[in-house]
């Protein structure tokens, strides 16, 4: 994809509320921007243009570049600056397969949690609005929260915590998507699925839904991101 620089995007960050100018929040409001798609990746990043438009220092601007970069939401070009990452196929693979080895977990909690039970099926009921509205935007963080509440129940802060990284980077590959609705609107069903079968007791039953639904998305995301050769080929 081609660098973009939108300029006008960064100038038209949110200033931060007055005496908050962490570099944690800064990051924070740039990835909120990231992932609605208002810096879309391939976008320079100016650490000049961030600082003005956050009113903040150039040195917590680099703190937050490096945040950003931890969570794989940016990175760094030599000699050329800080940029939204572009996902890779191979991002998505890494992406997928960790979420095949941390969700079932999930589904073991929510089994045995019928609060996480009612947010899962509140989650869908909101997606299911979105849809009605054709908020695809909506319905993709509908879909998001859904997958959240499911690590959540596992009660661990370190796998939750990794798996915001993994939803972040995720963000980044919808984005390369041309048609949200064709991205977002199979899934409600999918996730319905899991939350009946959930309900129902049935483990094996949600474990499967749970991989078809990942098999899929997985498939739809590669098939529209081109392949990078490795530098063996």
């Amino acid at each position: 994809m081609t660098a973009a620089d939108p300029v006008d995007a960064v100038m038209a960050l949110p200033a931060l509320p007055k005496r908050v100018s962490t570099a944690e929040q800064a990051a924070e409001t740039l990835r909120r921007q990231i992932a609605d798609g208002k810096l879309p990746p391939g976008t320079k990043l100016r650490e000049e243009a961030v600082a003005a438009a956050l009113a903040i220092s150039r040195n917590t601007v680099r703190e937050a570049f490096r945040l950003l970069a931890h969570q794989r939401l940016v990175e760094h070009a030599l000699h050329r600056g800080v940029y939204v990452r572009t996902v890779t196929a191979a991002d998505v693979r890494d992406i997928y397969e960790t979420r095949r080895l941390i969700q079932p977990l999930g589904i073991d909690a929510a089994l045995h949690n019928s609060d996480v039970r009612d947010a899962l099926t509140a989650r869908v009921a909101t997606a299911t609005e979105a849809a009605e509205r054709e908020d695809w935007d909506a319905v993709g963080t509908a879909d998001i929260d859904f997958h959240r509440v499911l690590v959540e129940a596992c009660g661990s802060t370190h796998i939750t915590a990794m798996f915001e990284h993994v939803l972040a980077e995720l963000r980044l590959a919808f984005l390369l998507m041309p048609d949200h609705q064709d991205l977002h609107q199979p899934y409600i069903e999918g996730n319905r699925r899991i939350a009946t079968l959930l309900d129902a007791g049935d483990r094996a039953g949600a474990l499967a839904e749970l991989r078809a639904y990942l098999d899929a998305a997985e498939a739809q995301l590669l098939g529209v991101i081109i392949e990078v050769p490795s530098e063996a080929d």
